[in-house]
């Protein structure tokens, strides 16, 4: 049976706030003399069609699906429907509005955008009519090219967001979206006034306090952000505010905290894998792999399809020296997520830790290859698939084909081609080419004199000649007088130190340290502080300021292997240094100098097997060290091996001869040249045959 919709019917249907008042809807439409009594008016018959044809029309538009901006029938048989009303409304903002959405629907933005500015003629506080020029606005800014229109459309849509908020201020969702425009035009005082008037009318708020948490934190504002979460985070507060916190926490790089604030989300909400996913990375950026490994193979179990998880596992078994365990989860991602760049990436990495450099290379030529074969290789993925081929070139010491694949790098776009060049620098630094790496530095700067990046490269190889005054120079015109200044400072000091200048590095450390605002920027001073005091051999101040850092970060790293390889070289606390030595290797086991350590520390507890094996590792990645040469050679010397001794000790020496100015050791090229002279000698006495006494 069908049902006829009468005008009552279709007012109630369609509700008082779709439909004007019906003198607005009729328009001129009505009819100027009065009709017969009882019988119906032109203006109520009038009135009635513009209903019905405003009804037909809308019921078309939402019959398309939310996701489908283009059925040509039912999108076609809607605004010709509004058309008609509006043929028997012309003054209704009403149907001009839903005209303009299905035109905005299907993709005539021009038309969409001409029907709304003409249904806010007729009714300026039309908030529907204001929300679909703003979405049309904002859908527009990534999309253009020209700067003039872009930054013409921005204005557009805050125009419209603005004009919402006026006609009601508790207009979240408007709110949110002029907050981020407002920041984009970097409008950052009226975007921080906009959003905390939401936070005060609603605390819980997420996206306001997310939003208002980054704003401050781009201001260096780190404290007020913490501070604004903190007071979000307490009592019953959603685990939401709590995971704030704890992005908040480690964007100020004080993990511990950030790792307390994820692990209340997650108490509240154990299912959410965002919160978890925090409280992973937050563990992994403190050095507690097990910990971290533990979330992340509860985030693959509960998302056994997401392959991310396993990359991220096999990362810290690749960390922890498990590297079949991270072989396995790589090939469990690859099946998830083949063809994948990053876990190609991830894979060569850990083919380098294993020392299979050549594995490394043909993995990743053979995967640009295809790429560009394919011609499916997008030029953020190929640079860092370069960037890496380049890294494997460099571990095996084939440095032309290294600086081959940077400047393969530098052609992928601006950002690619810096950080190519920077490497292609660094590499010939690494080749011992001083002069050529100065030479290419100075050559960009000509190009970019007012590049930081560059100017701290070319001081810093400076100061490896050692040049110390042009370093210091170079960087001494980077200081702005403000707490930027904290790494320029610890430049500084690293320049002074390797140019023996001990007392102005000492200074410069200092003033690191009290630039400071962050734990992570004074530890660096601290290291750096204690190196300054190893170099001098004051010994006990070195101490004293490695021990600082390791109160606040027990698990550094740098400082468990400079400090236990300064006990162990000293013949010292020989278990102490061994724990920590133990520690730092047990972070990073394929690292070349931390090995170098521990083989040093067990040959000074005559613990020769695990000596031997601990070095000739560091040799297999450093094999152009003179320090790791030298400490194997030392071990076959105790092993009463003194022909392989004595190469080693030779090689040792070249390497020292071969070495830059600044890393040149005076002291101990010379032990190991007596050492080499003494072992020659008896080599040779060995070698004479005894002579024959006379019958």
């Amino acid at each position: 049976m069908k049902t006829i919709l009468t005008t009552a019917m279709l007012a109630g249907f369609l509700g008082a706030t779709l439909l004007p008042a019906p003198s607005a809807l009729a328009g001129q439409a009505a009819a100027k003399t009065p009709a017969p009594a009882g019988a119906p008016s032109a203006a109520d018959a009038s009135r009635g069609d513009a209903y019905y044809y405003f009804t037909m029309g809308h019921l078309r538009q939402h019959q398309l699906q939310p996701d489908m901006t283009a059925n040509d029938a039912l999108a076609q048989q809607s605004i010709d429907y509004y058309k008609k009303a509006l043929e028997l409304a012309p003054g209704s903002a009403v149907v001009l509005e839903g005209l303009a959405e299905i035109y905005a629907r299907t993709q005539h933005i021009r038309d969409a955008v001409t029907q709304a500015q003409a249904a806010l003629k007729i009714d300026p506080a039309n908030l529907e009519a204001h929300r679909l020029l703003a979405r049309i606005y904002v859908s527009t800014l990534g999309d253009m090219n020209a700067g003039e229109v872009q930054q013409e459309n921005l204005n557009k849509a805050v125009e419209q967001f603005e004009a919402l908020l006026k006609l009601d201020p508790m207009d979240a969702y408007s709110a949110l979206w002029l907050a981020r425009l407002y920041r984009f035009e970097n409008r950052h005082t009226e975007a921080e006034a906009v959003l905390r008037g939401i936070v005060q009318r609603n605390p819980d708020s997420g996206p306001a306090l997310e939003q208002l948490s980054q704003l401050l934190i781009d201001q260096g504002r780190s404290a007020e952000a913490i501070d604004l979460l903190k007071r979000a985070a307490g009592g019953d507060s959603s685990p939401d505010a709590y995971d704030l916190l704890g992005n908040a926490y480690a964007q100020s790089k004080d993990f511990a905290r950030a790792e307390q604030a994820y692990r209340k989300a997650v108490e509240i909400d154990p299912d959410d894998p965002d919160h978890r996913r925090g409280l992973a990375q937050a563990l992994l950026s403190q050095q507690k792999y097990a910990g971290a490994l533990e979330q992340y193979r509860k985030l693959a179990q509960a998302d056994p399809g997401n392959a991310e998880n396993h990359v991220r596992m096999a990362q810290i078994n690749r960390r922890l020296g498990q590297f079949d365990e991270a072989a396995a989860n790589l090939q469990q991602a690859k099946h998830l997520a083949p063809g994948s760049v990053e876990i190609i990436y991830n894979e060569a990495l850990l083919y380098q830790d294993q020392g299979r450099y050549g594995d490394a290379v043909k993995l990743l030529s053979d995967t640009i290859a295809g790429m560009k074969s394919r011609g499916a290789g997008n030029p953020g993925a190929l640079a860092i698939l370069f960037e890496q081929l380049g890294s494997a070139y460099r571990a095996q010491q084939n440095y032309p084909a290294a600086i081959e694949s940077f400047e393969q790098m530098e052609t992928l776009g601006p950002d690619a081609r810096k950080r190519g060049v920077l490497l292609r620098i660094s590499t010939y630094r690494d080749s011992r080419d001083l002069d050529r790496a100065i030479a290419e530095t100075k050559k960009e700067l000509a190009t970019s004199p007012k590049d930081p990046d560059l100017t701290v490269t070319l001081a810093m190889l400076y100061g490896e000649k050692p040049d110390t005054a042009a370093a210091t120079g170079l960087l001494q015109g980077l200081l702005q007088g403000n707490e930027s200044d904290q790494e320029i400072y610890v430049n500084l000091a690293q320049v002074q130190q390797r140019g023996r200048q001990y007392a102005e590095a000492e200074r410069s450390a200092e003033k690191a340290e009290q630039l400071a605002q962050e734990s992570s920027g004074k530890e660096s001073a601290w290291f750096m502080l204690g190196s300054i005091y190893e170099r001098q051999k004051k010994f006990d101040q070195a101490e004293q300021e490695f021990r600082k850092v390791l109160a606040v970060n027990p698990n550094s790293a740098p400082v468990l292997n400079y400090y236990g390889y300064m006990l162990a070289d000293r013949g010292i606390r020989l278990d102490e240094a061994s724990s920590m030595i133990r520690r730092a290797v047990q972070q990073e086991p394929a690292n070349g100098a931390y090995l170098d350590s521990l083989g040093w520390v067990c040959f000074k507890q005559n613990k020769l097997a695990e000596a031997e094996e601990s070095l000739r590792k560091a040799a297999r990645r450093e094999g152009h060290d003179p320090t790791i040469l030298g400490h194997l050679g030392d071990v076959y010397l105790k092993l009463g091996q003194s022909e392989r001794a004595a190469e080693l000790l030779e090689r040792s020496l070249a390497e020292w001869q071969k070495a830059l100015p600044a890393d040149y050791d005076a002291e101990r090229a010379g032990e190991t040249e007596a050492t080499l002279k003494t072992l020659r000698r008896r080599l040779a006495q060995k070698s004479i045959p005894e002579t024959v006494k006379p019958q």
